[in-house]
């Protein structure tokens, strides 16, 4: 690739990551069709960045500025804890640990809540509960983005190598029950094992090896079921008669991307195509406003194919932000 036209791409995926971020900050339900009543009288914006659910690389003042403000803006309101509303706390993290502020409050009072507070199964798996639901003996693979990763960054963070033991054990426990062993696919699966590498684990650590073999399993089977025209992902991975899902597509990319990166997978050949293709995919579904199209609107667990398929689809908080993930991974390339 020439200098020239290395540097346009990289100018042009500069400008959309930008507009992602102000399409981001601006998402809310005009219609009231998202919001979520719950029984203490709250409504709860679904949809909205100002709300609980849902810079490194290019030093952008903006980018800090508005997650700052985010968050004096949050911990003035608080709300009520679970795995969703637990997840900023990753971002709370990096900012304390850069010194950008001070939330060591916070982090305490979060991580000893998923240690000692957060309902568990009988093996003691970290049971997925959200504001309406305690789905009782449940483990999705959500948890382990949402609770898990915030709960290791806090432990290195805050010193705390019992919180690190614990994110480490639960990665072990989700991936004994949500990992297919025959597809290499993940039940309700995303690529979160990627980023336990933040534990810097040695490369000969027992548990590092396991979740890389995992991983790169994962992805082998992600890659046969993409589709071919479009650089895409099924919203039932492998359904062809459901629809095509921008966000978990994003999310894909961002994790093949960093594993070629890290060298945990082969840098050339099928996984970077498939990269580069969702990378595509994703571009071609951002329109001129910042919005990540084909974008699901959130997927529980269902007990048949027809309700997932029957999810709508709109812009979220989430796919604005695996959008940003994957396009800043991508980034990386031209630098």
């Amino acid at each position: 690739m020439s200098f020239a036209k290395n540097l346009k791409q990289k100018e042009s995926t500069l400008k959309t990551i930008r507009n992602l971020i102000g399409c981001l900050v601006n998402i809310k339900d005009e219609g009231g069709k998202f919001l979520m009543p719950l029984e203490d009288g709250r409504i709860i914006d679904t949809k909205g960045w100002n709300d609980w659910e849902f810079h490194e690389i290019t030093q952008d003042e903006e980018a800090l500025r508005i997650a700052l403000k985010w968050f004096d803006d949050r911990f003035k309101v608080g709300t009520t804890k679970n795995v969703n509303t637990m997840s900023p706390l990753l971002t709370a993290a990096y900012l304390h640990e850069s010194r950008h502020s001070n939330y060591l409050v916070h982090l305490q009072t979060w991580a000893e809540w998923v240690m000692h507070d957060m309902p568990r199964t009988e093996e003691g798996g970290l049971q997925h509960i959200t504001y309406l639901e305690a789905h009782h003996q449940q483990l999705w693979d959500d948890t382990l983005m949402m609770c898990v990763l915030p709960l290791a960054k806090i432990g290195l963070v805050l010193e705390r190598p019992d919180y690190v033991e614990e994110a480490k054990r639960q990665f072990m426990l989700h991936t004994k029950y949500l990992a297919d062993p025959k597809t290499g696919l993940w039940f309700h699966g995303k690529s979160t094992i990627l980023d336990i590498q933040l534990l810097n684990l040695p490369p000969n650590d027992g548990l590092r090896l396991f979740l890389v073999a995992t991983l790169e399993s994962q992805i082998k089977a992600l890659v046969r079921y993409q589709d071919e025209e479009t650089g895409l992902w099924h919203t039932i991975i492998d359904d062809p008669t459901s629809y095509l899902e921008a966000s978990a597509t994003a999310g894909f990319a961002y994790g093949i991307l960093k594993a070629m990166r890290c060298r945990l997978i082969p840098q050339e050949g099928k996984y970077k195509f498939a990269a580069y293709k969702a990378i595509k995919g994703i571009l071609n579904n951002i329109n001129e406003e910042g919005e990540l199209q084909k974008v699901s609107f959130g997927t529980p667990v269902f007990g048949d194919k027809e309700s997932y398929k029957n999810i709508p689809l709109t812009s979220m908080p989430y796919g604005q932000s695996l959008a940003l993930l994957a396009l800043t991974e991508y980034l990386r390339t031209f630098l």
